[in-house]
């Protein structure tokens, strides 16, 4: 790769690209994917006319990094005249559904028939509610990773849906409006008002998800640790959006700044090798490093402080001797050799079945 195609370590390419609509951040649970989203807002909000930031993890904590109160409301965030925030809870309730008592009973009876279908409800919901909007950009601050990917689940499991109404509608229609109308229940609330409902969310979930699916709308930035379960919840997360279409060419590394610990120094040298790793496995990704900081990132004033290191390259202080560099020099490119030679196998063994 020429050295002018090495990917700026920065999320400047998000920033610089106009067309983005959608920006997830997400990754395993306690990487710091709340703060790296805040961040991204607060930058993103610098470039567009209006931006939006939605929690949708369980365990909201937009409150905790801006240190102010969010609800299901989008809410302007205090010091900044076009960046809002908003948390919306992932299970389903009913007073949000809206409609009438009758219409609530028979979409709890549903969601509890179909699992998954009461989130990817919500979710429609939530996404309706937000394309009334006239945001430049949303940013969702996602649960972590399982709960990431249930997400982008959720036009398949609508579709499910629809078609086990459908199903049961073609096999027991004439019976469901009989016994609809003995319990009082008119055709406002019957079968069809089930299906129109889903029908309407799935239409908001499919035009949204062509959305997700195009490069220049949409894209996924993966935030990790240098560690091995965070590199691993990492590839698998990569692997899982490549399959849903879903851009992704940004990491946030939370890395560690050199010290005189030694068991600070131990650590380093142990997640240096998994930064090595990921510089291998991501050599087309955008990595942003992020120091680690002696203190917990809260408020918007130490938060803008910290956005420095998303649009210029960290460049940790290093006390390493030459003999600790040659030492990490040669284990990256060991790794590079392993990856060229595993990858030379490969092509030998397509070719020998040729």
């Amino acid at each position: 790769m020429a050295t002018t195609d090495i990917p700026d370590g920065t999320v400047r390419n998000i920033l610089d690209q106009d067309t983005l609509k959608w920006v997830f951040v997400g990754g395993k649970g306690g990487v710091g994917k709340t703060t790296c989203s805040s961040i991204l807002s607060i930058l993103l909000a610098q470039v567009r006319s209006s931006v939006l930031i939605i929690s949708t993890d369980p365990a909201h904590n937009l409150s905790d990094a801006f240190q102010q109160r969010f609800t299901k409301t989008p809410t302007l965030v205090n010091g900044f005249g076009n960046l809002y925030a908003m948390e919306v809870d992932p299970n389903v309730e009913n007073d949000d559904i809206g409609g009438s008592e009758g219409m609530d009973s028979l979409f709890s009876e549903l969601a509890n028939a179909i699992p998954g279908i009461d989130e990817a409800m919500s979710f429609a919901e939530m996404l309706k509610l937000v394309q009334t909007m006239d945001y430049s950009c949303i940013v969702f601050d996602t649960a972590p990773t399982g709960h990431t990917l249930r997400l982008l689940q959720f036009p398949s499991t609508l579709e499910k849906g629809l078609q086990k109404v459908m199903s049961l509608k073609s096999k027991f229609g004439g019976l469901i409006g009989q016994m609809t109308r003995l319990f009082g229940i008119d055709d406002e609330f019957g079968e069809d008002a089930i299906l129109g409902r889903l029908e309407g969310m799935k239409d908001v979930i499919e035009q949204v998800n062509k959305q997700f699916k195009d490069p220049d709308l949409t894209t996924f930035v993966c935030v990790c640790i240098p560690e091995f379960l965070s590199l691993y919840e990492t590839e698998r997360l990569v692997q899982e959006l490549t399959k849903f279409e879903i851009d992704t060419h940004n990491i946030i590394i939370n890395d560690e700044e050199d010290v005189e610990s030694k068991l600070l120094k131990a650590r380093m040298r142990m997640q240096q090798k998994y930064l090595d790793q990921f510089y291998m496995l991501y050599d087309d990704f955008n990595i942003t490093k992020l120091p680690l900081l002696p203190q917990e990132v809260t408020g918007v004033e130490a938060l803008r402080a910290l956005s420095s290191h998303f649009t210029s390259p960290y460049q940790p202080s290093t006390s390493r001797s030459a003999v600790e560099d040659l030492e990490r020099r040669i284990s990256t490119l060991k790794l590079q050799l392993e990856h060229a030679e595993a990858e030379l196998d490969r092509l030998q063994k397509g070719k020998q079945k040729v």
